[in-house]
């Protein structure tokens, strides 16, 4: 422990300071980590894809939700996921379950859902607008444009907040995604 004096008005007062338990470097994030985090995501929509084309639904159910564990921060708690082909009443995915029925569907919970992930994609970019790194956090605003197996390109405006876990791993625990407003 430190001892720091400080004087405010006259008054000298004191104060203890401690160094961190923990190494707080290891948590800042940079933005080749942001960057690679958002590839991993486009690469696991186009897993998911291309297993359910392959191997069916259970196959592509299977890879969906260990991706969720993967990119995701369900374990920690409630992930602020606003899909984008989501109607109310079931407009957010604050848990795994929710994200799992959106990105495959066939959850009685979720009757909406057709499965975003099963949509025949082969491409998947990301176009930052903008990456605001603080921390050990990032958030990124932008676009994604999905092309599917006919050549058609959806584009989305998405945003992303990252966090590191506790081994350094980058997990999502914001994913708001709409479709582009292309105006008139």
């Amino acid at each position: 422990m430190k001892a720091i004096l400080v004087t405010f008005l006259g008054i000298t007062l004191t104060a203890c300071s401690t160094t961190p338990t923990h190494d707080t470097q290891k948590n800042i994030i940079s933005e080749p980590e942001v960057i690679a985090a958002q590839q991993a995501w486009c690469k696991s929509l186009l897993d998911i894809s291309s297993t359910y084309d392959k191997s069916g639904k259970q196959a592509a159910n299977d890879l969906a939700s260990k991706v969720i564990d993967t990119a995701y921060f369900y374990q920690d708690g409630p992930v602020l996921f606003k899909p984008t082909l989501t109607t109310n009443p079931q407009t957010f995915r604050t848990t795994k379950e929710g994200a799992l029925s959106y990105f495959v569907g066939g959850n009685p919970n979720f009757p909406s859902d057709k499965g975003f992930a099963l949509g025949g994609w082969k491409n998947c970019e990301i176009d930052n607008a903008a990456i605001n790194i603080s921390g050990n956090s990032a958030t990124t605003l932008g676009k994604v444009h999905f092309t599917n197996k006919n050549g058609e390109v959806t584009t989305v405006d998405k945003t992303w907040k990252f966090v590191k876990d506790n081994a350094g791993k980058l997990r999502i625990v914001v994913h708001h995604s709409s479709l582009e407003n292309k105006g008139k």
